[in-house]
C-alpha cells in the first residue's frame, strides 16, 4: 500500500513538472515571439526613416558644363529631393533643354522624373513629350509617351513603351525606340504604323 502510494506521488510530481515545463517553454516561445516582431517593426520603421527626404529644391535650374566651360543643357523643374537610401533624386515637373551649339536644341518635359546623381541618367516618367524644332538640315521632331531614358551627355532618348511620334510630315507609332540627336539616327523596335503622305509635285513651267 506504501509502495502504490509512493508510486502514484511520483507520478503526480511529474505530471506536475511536465505542466510546469511546458508553461515555461510557452512564455518562453511567447517572449522570442514578440521581441522577433519589435525588432522586425523597429527594422522597417528604421528603414522608412532612413529613405525619407534629406533635403529639397524648390524652383531649380541645374546647368551642366561642358570641360571647355560652354554650358551643354540644364534640368529645371518645380521640386526635387534627394532620398539617401538609394541617392537617387526625385523631379516634379521637369525640363531637359539641350543648349549644344553643334545639335538641334531637343527639350524633353513630364510630369515627373527620377534622377542619378551625376544626371548621366534621367528617367522621364508620365506624360513624356520631346520637341526638335525644324531647322535647315533636320525636320520638326515630335514624341510622346509615359516613359523615356534621357542620357543627356550623349543627346540620347530610349524607352521600351509605346511611342507616338512625328518626323516632319511623317507620324509614327509602335513599341520601343532609340533617338540620338547628335548622330540623328533614330530607330524603331517593334509594332510600328508609320503614315508617309505623298510629295509634292513640281509641275513644269509653261
Amino acid at each position: 500500500m506504501t509502495a502504490l502510494l509512493r508510486s502514484r506521488r511520483s507520478a503526480h510530481r511529474y505530471r506536475l513538472l511536465l505542466l510546469l515545463g511546458g508553461a515555461v517553454a510557452a512564455a518562453l516561445g511567447s517572449f522570442w515571439l514578440l521581441q522577433v516582431i519589435q525588432t522586425t517593426g523597429g527594422d522597417d520603421a528604421q528603414a522608412s526613416r532612413s529613405n525619407e527626404p534629406d533635403y529639397y529644391v524648390e524652383r531649380f535650374n541645374f546647368v551642366r558644363m561642358s570641360k571647355t566651360g560652354e554650358a551643354r543643357y540644364t534640368v529645371t523643374g518645380a521640386r526635387m529631393i534627394h532620398r539617401p537610401v538609394d541617392d537617387t533624386y526625385e523631379i516634379t515637373l521637369p525640363v531637359i533643354h539641350s543648349l549644344s551649339q553643334d545639335q538641334p536644341p531637343l527639350t524633353v518635359r513630364s510630369e515627373r522624373a527620377l534622377a542619378v546623381p551625376d544626371s548621366s541618367k534621367i528617367h522621364m516618367i508620365d506624360k513624356v513629350e520631346a520637341d526638335r524644332p525644324a531647322s535647315a538640315t533636320t525636320d520638326h521632331f515630335h514624341l510622346k509617351s509615359d516613359y523615356v531614358l534621357v542620357l543627356p551627355d550623349d543627346d540620347v532618348l530610349q524607352t521600351d513603351r509605346a511611342v507616338d511620334m512625328t518626323l516632319g510630315s511623317a507620324h509614327m507609332t509602335g513599341t520601343g525606340m532609340y533617338v540620338n540627336n547628335a548622330t540623328r539616327e533614330l530607330r524603331m523596335a517593334q509594332r510600328v504604323h508609320g503614315t508617309y503622305p505623298p510629295r509634292a509635285e513640281v509641275k513644269a513651267a509653261n
